[in-house]
């Protein structure tokens, strides 16, 4: 991997990288930060996972989280949301399809199949990649996101239980075969058998039986697609319910689902991951 920036924040370091992806078959550009904390020994990581036409640079610039991350000693992975480039299959007529939109799913249907294998990219091959040319304690890692991301967040936690040592999320799309954003790219990538879909449904994933030791979820009362059900937390709720899969949402009062929604709670996050991380 070549690392093609590098800035010092809050006495660590927040660096890109570019490298070539096997799983995606492109290039694939990321970034992580390392607190001050790294230039001892090897720190536990928290991987970011962001929203729909989001790049790595968003949650870098706009959430806030180095300043935690720093005092807490834990570093963050940003990956990008999608594969990229000229030879990668887009929608240039939606925002939420394609570049931009890979919804952490390992895509099935053409054109998508060869490039968007963003759920094997995020769990598997940047985990190894990372681990091993960056001074991050093997496997001791957590995961959290913002709408499709924290879509992905929880389902690359519920999927793999044993790989992750907490999950939150701030605004996820929880119950993706229930809302337009969800079945939208999943009839693209997946193909027309709804079945196929829930192995990337938070919800429904909790109802077959999977199981993390905790979920954290702020959700923001007047995040506009709250209202306009594409989220649907009160949908993962009721699965966390039924099933006994601990968790808890907390629905803040007057939140958009903005950066400003994020920034405001990153700290309490960090610090969620960083007592599991160090537990």
């Amino acid at each position: 991997m070549q690392q093609i920036e590098s800035i010092k924040e809050f006495d660590g370091y927040l660096s890109r990288y570019r490298h070539h992806s096997d799983s995606c078959h492109c290039e694939m550009t990321f970034s992580v930060y390392l607190p001050p904390q790294a230039a001892a020994g090897k720190v536990p990581a928290l991987y970011w996972l962001s929203g729909l036409t989001c790049t790595d640079d968003n949650a870098r610039v706009k959430a806030g989280a180095q300043r935690y991350a720093a005092e807490h000693g834990v570093a963050l992975v940003f990956p990008d949301t999608s594969p990229r480039g000229d030879d990668v299959a887009d929608d240039t007529e939606r925002y939420d399809l394609g570049q931009g939109a890979g919804f952490y799913v390992n895509a099935t249907q053409q054109p998508w199949a060869e490039h968007y294998q963003m759920y094997d990219y995020v769990t598997r091959e940047l985990p190894v990649l990372l681990e091993a040319n960056l001074p991050l304690l093997p496997g001791v890692k957590s995961i959290s996101g913002h709408s499709m991301g924290g879509h992905g967040a929880l389902i690359c936690a519920l999927k793999n239980p044993a790989s992750y040592k907490s999950v939150s999320a701030f605004s996820p799309i929880c119950n993706p075969v229930n809302c337009g954003w969800g079945a939208g790219c999943f009839d693209a990538y997946l193909g027309e058998d709804v079945s196929t879909w829930q192995a990337y449904d938070a919800t429904l994933l909790v109802d077959a039986g999977a199981r993390v030791a905790d979920i954290l979820i702020d959700q923001g009362t007047a995040d506009e697609f709250y209202g306009d059900k594409q989220l649907l937390p009160e949908n993962f709720q009721e699965a966390c319910e039924r099933e006994g899969q601990p968790v808890t949402i907390r629905m803040q009062e007057g939140y958009d689902h903005s950066y400003h929604f994020i920034a405001t709670f990153i700290g309490e996050h960090i610090a969620y991951h960083a007592r599991a991380l160090k537990a």
